[in-house]
C-alpha cells in the first residue's frame, strides 16, 4: 500500500493547503490533488493516512455531481488528465479533480443538525452557539429541532472561530450572508437524507463557497470525513460522544496523549493510522457513490 504525503507535478503550484496540493492547468482551471495528509486542531500531522486522499476526492466528486440542483459548483466539465501527468502519478484519477478558478469567500459555512464538538462546548458555556440561542436542556449529541447555520472564520493561520449569523452579515453584507445560509442548509438537508439511507447520521458539516463570473458557487471538499461528523445510525445514543466515521477518532487519541495542539504535531502510531483509514473507507463504502476507489 502506498501513501501520498506531498505531490510534485510539472505544473505551476497554485497553493499547498493542509490536505490538497493545487496546480494551475491554464488561465481558468486548477488541478486539485487530495493527498493523504491529515490535520487536527488546525495543525498538519507528519504521518499520512492510507487511502484518505482518494476517499476525500471520491466523496467530493460524488456530492458535487449530485447537488447541482442546489447550487453550481467549481468542478470542471472536462475531468481528463494528460498522459504525461498520469505517467508521473498513475493514481491521479482517484486523487485529482479539475476545477474552475474561483475567488474564495473566506468563511466556513457550518451546518449542525446535532450538537457536538465546538458547538457543544459553546452551548455548555453559554447556552448558545456563538451567541445564537438554542433550547435549554440539550444533551451532547442531541438532534436539534432544526438544522442551524453556524458560520466560522476561515483562519489562514491559527484556529478558526465560530461567529454569529449577525456577525457574518456585518462582515459580508446581508444579501450574501443570507445566500450562504440558504445554500448551506439546502446542501446539508440533501446530504443528511442521503446519509440516513446508508445508515449514517450527518451530524454536522462545513461548506466553502467562492465567486465565479459574479456568481456564488460551491468549492473545495463536500461532506467528507474531514469536513463532517458521520455517526453510525444503529449505535446512536444521545448523551455523550458517538461512534463515528470521521477524524474524531484521531482527535480523541491526540487529546488522550495530552498534545498541546501546537506545532509540531506528534507522529501517529500504526494502530491509530489504520483505525483512521478504516473509518474513512467505511464512510466511503456506506455512502456508495459510484466513483472509482482503487486500492494500491
Amino acid at each position: 500500500m502506498t501513501t501520498t504525503l506531498t505531490t510534485s507535478l510539472p505544473l505551476p503550484l497554485h497553493s499547498r493547503g493542509k490536505v490538497r496540493d493545487t496546480y494551475r492547468l491554464n488561465d481558468g482551471e486548477l488541478l486539485m490533488v487530495s493527498t493523504d495528509r491529515i490535520s487536527a486542531f488546525d495543525v498538519v500531522l507528519p504521518t499520512p493516512i492510507p487511502d484518505k486522499g482518494r476517499v476525500l476526492n471520491g466523496l467530493t466528486h460524488g456530492w458535487l455531481s449530485e447537488t447541482t440542483h442546489v447550487i453550481r459548483n467549481h468542478m470542471a466539465g472536462d475531468q481528463s488528465i494528460s498522459e504525461d501527468l498520469l505517467a508521473l502519478q498513475p493514481d491521479l484519477p482517484e486523487r485529482a479533480m479539475r476545477v474552475v478558478m474561483a475567488e474564495p469567500i473566506l468563511f466556513e459555512c457550518v451546518v449542525r443538525g446535532y450538537i457536538s464538538g465546538s458547538g457543544w462546548k459553546d452551548y455548555q458555556r453559554t447556552g448558545t452557539i456563538a451567541g445564537d440561542g438554542l433550547p435549554v436542556g440539550l444533551r451532547e449529541s442531541d438532534r436539534l429541532p432544526e438544522p442551524i447555520f453556524s458560520p466560522a472564520t476561515k483562519a489562514l493561520t491559527g484556529h478558526d472561530e465560530n461567529i454569529s449569523r449577525a456577525e457574518l452579515a456585518r462582515r459580508t453584507g446581508r444579501e450574501l450572508a443570507e445566500s450562504l445560509e440558504q445554500a448551506s442548509l439546502a446542501l446539508y438537508r440533501f446530504g443528511a437524507e442521503r446519509a440516513l439511507e446508508r445508515g449514517l447520521i450527518l451530524a454536522d458539516t462545513k461548506f466553502e463557497f467562492g465567486f465565479h463570473d459574479g456568481e456564488v458557487i460551491l468549492i473545495d471538499e463536500v461532506m467528507t470525513p474531514d469536513s463532517s461528523r458521520f455517526w453510525d445510525l444503529e449505535r446512536y445514543q444521545p448523551g455523550g460522544p458517538q461512534a463515528s466515521f470521521d477524524k474524531q477518532y484521531l482527535r480523541d487519541y491526540l487529546e488522550q496523549i495530552g498534545w498541546n495542539k501546537q506545532p509540531p504535531a506528534p507522529s501517529l502510531p500504526e494502530e491509530v493510522v489504520q483505525g483512521t483509514s478504516a473509518r474513512y473507507l467505511e464512510a466511503m463504502r456506506r455512502l456508495a457513490f459510484f466513483y472509482a476507489l482503487e486500492r494500491s
